[in-house]
């Protein structure tokens, strides 16, 4: 009976199975270092896509804050003007209030009194003048409570000043009324002597 001896051929599958092994895990390497490098390309490209957003976004924003700013400015611009207008309306209000005021001071002063001082600070009103008597005082003052432009009046002082052989010297305090509604108005302080048809 001939003897085959086996053990060449084993070796051989051996060596043929171990060849197969590591041309395996070499290939699998080959393709984990090929996802891993697509991947990481992936990765880059999404990362180099959202800093490009991330650019854009922040130019929009400064795009954005230079268009708030120049609407702030023209908020800015717009309050200043309606400022300005309110004045003006104000002082058109006001020049003709001044007049009814003068026309009011004359028809609401008795005969037998004139004045040397007539200030304006606001709505506040001060008459300083001089009267034949007092009673020609009290007769201004309830003429003044009767106007439809003054108001409040309060006597500050009422005396007779050496020297003085016209009448009775007298500080008075009044107030203006508001027609237009407005109590801001601004200060007018006009200051002339104002004469009535009496004695002086």
């Amino acid at each position: 009976m001939p003897r085959i001896n086996l053990l060449p051929w084993r070796d051989q599958q051996r060596k043929e199975r171990k060849l197969a092994f590591f041309v395996a895990l070499g290939g699998a390497a080959i393709g984990a270092l090929v996802v891993a490098f697509a991947c990481y390309l992936m990765f880059k490209s999404q990362i180099g896509s959202q800093e490009a957003r991330n650019d854009r976004l922040r130019l929009e924003i400064k795009t954005v804050d230079r268009q708030i700013e120049q609407i702030n400015d023209l908020e800015s611009q717009k309050q200043r003007f309606i400022a300005r207008m309110q004045v003006i309306e104000k002082l058109q209000r006001s020049r003709s209030e001044v007049v009814h005021l003068f026309d009011e001071v004359t028809k609401t002063m008795p005969d037998g009194t004139y004045l040397t001082s007539f200030t304006q600070d606001g709505k506040k009103l001060k008459f300083e003048g001089v009267a034949q008597s007092s009673t020609r005082v009290s007769t201004f003052m309830r003429s003044i409570s009767g106007s439809q432009w003054m108001k409040d009046p309060e006597l500050e002082v009422v005396e007779s000043k050496p020297g003085n052989t016209i009448g009775n010297s007298f500080v008075l305090d009044a107030s203006q009324i508001a027609t237009s509604g407005d109590e801001d108005d601004a200060p007018v302080k006009p200051k002339h002597a104002v004469r009535s048809g009496g004695a002086q």
